[in-house]
């Protein structure tokens, strides 16, 4: 079973359906089967041979459609590397996985040229758009071989914000698994449905892409996240769904043209990736109704541990409503989750501990990285380093990172309750929360506070909104007001920068 045999079956049915489109190309599919035909045997005739690993550093474009399945229809396995990734960062990756071939675009090319002699193994760096790329599609096209279900697919590379990312393998099974998952519990999905792809195709959204090249679907693909784009393809296209990181949501509902935005044609936006705050959800349900899917998952379970269903937003009158906001949601369909201690017992419930996932889209392992592969996934259960708790309902609540808890006083405190009771603030924009080493109390808590553009926020005011609504032990010793908070590539916030700031200001 190879995912781009059952798209080229797609595309035998639905050979005119729109495919694929940016701002520069745009294929049906019988035209997106065909390029990613010859590109496999383009791929093929390099020497390049089944289980070989290419990397994709690409920006947010059409090719990265048509190289995906043409990696697969030549047996080999896709390495997505994030666009924004610095060079060294692309050569670690390079060389972890032992790439054979390295694909970017353009604007990317020329910076990691240079890699094609430093990293071993890395035969050729290729630019799209150029006639060496161009040259690939004159191979003899080569159809997918049915392949097995336990091939490599994707291998992806954890962000990395705690030390080197690894790479988490996931095969054909694991993201057919996961596409299922969409259909039993996000949306139907069928050619009429339209997917924007607004966030790097390297993780969330192009993983969810999958889950629409298997049923006929139109992808647009945006450069980058722009409001303006976004609501104009909502305006300009039927049932139009996208995956939305925190940041992302939070930036559309703040626009002042969404409120005035024509939403009808606008079917689901998946969100998750970061911790999204009740506040600026209570906003986001104002403007777009029960058409939001929150999912928490990671790479190593590609978007698939839990989900809170659209018609779980709605506020039903049960007094559940904020509780269910603030939490991750339900395990999906056919997954199993539980809440575990530092021996893995199963906890009660409401008793926090790590989180820990079973289901076929857990990965296969960290690629050549035994150690942790068997460490992480020891019992048979994917064990996240996420810390929450699952209510007698099953519902799931993340508290943080493990290593993000902060013990005062023999007192584990969890950064994500106050950041919660923070961002209630109207003038907070952003906030993070983290532990500062104290001689008496073991840690003491330390707020970073971004305000939004020309507000103040004064630190007696945070206090009283604390000390209103957590026990006065939680409260933050002290504020630190900052234009930006720190984040990694994909948005997430890096506390352990935030940790440094603090350790060399003393």
């Amino acid at each position: 079973m190879n995912l781009a045999s059952l798209v080229f079956d797609v595309a035998r049915r639905l050979p005119e359906a729109p495919a694929v489109g940016d701002d520069g190309h745009s294929w049906n599919y019988r035209e997106l089967a065909g390029r990613a035909a010859r590109l496999a045997g383009g791929l093929r005739g390099l020497g390049l041979m089944p289980g070989d690993r290419v990397i994709l550093s690409l920006e947010n474009c059409s090719e990265f459609f048509e190289l995906l399945l043409g990696c697969w229809a030549a047996g080999l396995c896709a390495v997505p590397a994030n666009a924004r990734l610095h060079p060294r960062e692309v050569e670690y990756i390079a060389a972890d996985s032992g790439a054979r071939l390295l694909v970017a675009t353009p604007a990317l090319a020329e910076a990691l040229a240079p890699l094609e002699h430093a990293v071993p193994g890395l035969a050729e760096v290729v630019s799209t758009r150029t006639a060496r790329y161009d040259a690939l599609f004159a191979a003899e096209p080569l159809a997918p071989a049915a392949g097995q279900a336990t091939d490599r697919a994707w291998l992806f590379y954890t962000s990395g914000t705690t030390g080197r990312p690894k790479g988490a393998v996931l095969t054909h099974r694991t993201l057919l698994f996961m596409s299922q998952c969409y259909y039993a519990d996000i949306d139907q999905v069928d050619e009429r449905d339209t997917h924007l792809l607004a966030a790097p195709v390297s993780h969330g959204a192009g993983l969810y892409a999958l889950p629409f090249l298997l049923q006929g679907a139109r992808q647009i693909v945006l450069p980058h996240f722009d409001v303006d784009a976004v609501l104009d393809i909502v305006a300009r296209h039927r049932s139009v769904s996208l995956f939305a990181a925190p940041t992302m949501l939070t930036r559309l509902v703040h626009a002042p043209q969404t409120a005035a935005a024509d939403l009808a044609n606008l079917k689901t936006i998946y969100y998750g990736g970061g911790p999204m705050y009740v506040a600026d959800l209570e906003r986001a349900l104002g403007l777009f109704g029960p058409r939001l899917y929150q999912l928490y998952g990671q790479g190593e379970s590609p978007m698939t541990i839990t989900g809170l269903p659209q018609r779980a937003h709605i506020d039903d009158g049960t007094g559940n409503w904020r509780r269910r906001l603030a939490s991750c949601g339900y395990a999906r369909n056919g997954v199993l989750v539980k809440v575990v201690d530092e021996n893995d017992a199963e906890l009660p419930p409401g008793e926090i501990g790590e989180i820990a996932t079973k289901s076929d889209c857990v990965m296969e392992g960290y690629w050549r990285n035994p150690e942790a592969s068997a460490e992480t996934l020891r019992g048979g259960w994917l064990h996240t380093g996420d810390l929450g708790a699952m209510d007698a309902d099953g519902l799931v609540t993340l508290r943080d990172r493990a290593k993000d808890m902060i013990i005062s006083g023999g007192s584990n405190i969890y950064p994500r309750e106050i950041e919660e009771v923070l961002l209630r603030h109207p003038d907070v924009a952003e906030v993070s929360v983290v532990g500062r080493p104290h001689p008496e109390w073991g840690e003491e808590v330390v707020a970073f506070v971004v305000a939004r553009a020309g507000a103040t926020v004064a630190n007696a005011e945070l206090d009283r909104l604390c000390l209103d609504h957590i026990a006065r032990f939680k409260r933050p010793r002290r504020y630190h007001a900052v234009e930006t908070l720190p984040k990694n590539n994909y948005g997430k916030v890096l506390k352990t920068e935030l940790r440094r700031f603090l350790a060399e200001e003393n």
